[in-house]
């Protein structure tokens, strides 16, 4: 379905069969869509037996395009209140968030901005402040862009919108104005159960990510490092990371 908000259609996948049962809420990270998630909602769903919420993020998939590339430095605070509109739209009250990188980000912002809808979180690789390995990662990932069959398969994917998003993603996080920032700020405000899972070689941030968030969460917060593994657990190690994902959601419903 399209779903208008804020003056835009946000492409969106609402899979509401568990009466009186939680959504979970799947945020994609920074050039991803609803299509890579693959099959990884609906064995989660399942096992959990939730709901399931995924939808493309502006710019992205099949949403509509961004007006330009360049964003404010709190782009992501932004987006966690497009998702709490998303959630008011679709009168989702006991929304679970699972977000990967970027969308980890988002999940964190949102659960200590809107705690009342949201219950739940799960951040996979998310980012709560700027790094040195986070930016060479992904002047790396630019230089594969210029230089690999990199932009066809992204295109494959979000189509004509491709550029624009993979520019409003490098430019952003390698602009000077954006070293500072930082959203620990809204971690002691969250105190809905919190699950952080990172790849123990995860090429775009350390550990640290992880240790500052669950020691400064005012909930029970745990942490799940897997080894061996990169920046996508769910793709690299999908059947390690659902079984944990499915036991931590089964705990607190």
């Amino acid at each position: 379905m399209l779903i208008h908000i804020n003056e835009n259609n946000l492409y969106a996948e609402y899979h509401n069969n568990f009466e009186n049962r939680p959504t979970i809420v799947f945020l994609h990270d920074s050039l991803g869509c609803v299509e890579l998630w693959r099959d990884f909602p609906r064995r989660i769903a399942t096992l959990c037996q939730c709901n399931i919420l995924i939808y493309d993020r502006l710019g992205y998939g099949k949403s509509d395009p961004m007006q330009t590339y360049i964003r404010p430095v709190n782009y992501l605070e932004q987006e966690a209140d497009v998702l709490n509109l998303l959630l008011e739209n679709l009168n989702i009250e006991n929304a679970i968030l699972f977000g990967h990188s970027d969308g980890g980000s988002i999940a964190l912002i949102a659960v200590s901005k809107y705690p009342n809808r949201i219950k739940m979180v799960i951040c996979e690789a998310a980012h709560i402040f700027v790094e040195e390995i986070t930016l060479n990662g992904i002047r790396e990932a630019a230089e594969a862009y210029q230089n690999t069959n990199l932009p066809q398969r992204l295109q494959k994917y979000h189509g004509n919108k491709t550029e624009t998003i993979f520019k409003a993603w490098t430019e952003t996080w390698l602009r000077n104005d954006f070293r500072n920032w930082n959203i620990e700020h809204f971690l002691p405000k969250i105190k809905s159960p919190l699950l952080f899972i990172q790849g123990e070689k995860d090429e775009y941030g350390t550990l640290d990510q992880v240790e500052k968030t669950i020691t400064a969460t005012s909930g029970k917060a745990e942490k799940y490092i897997i080894p061996n593994t990169g920046h996508t657990p769910h793709k690299e190690t999908p059947e390690i990371a659902i079984e944990k994902i499915v036991a931590f959601i089964t705990a607190y419903n």
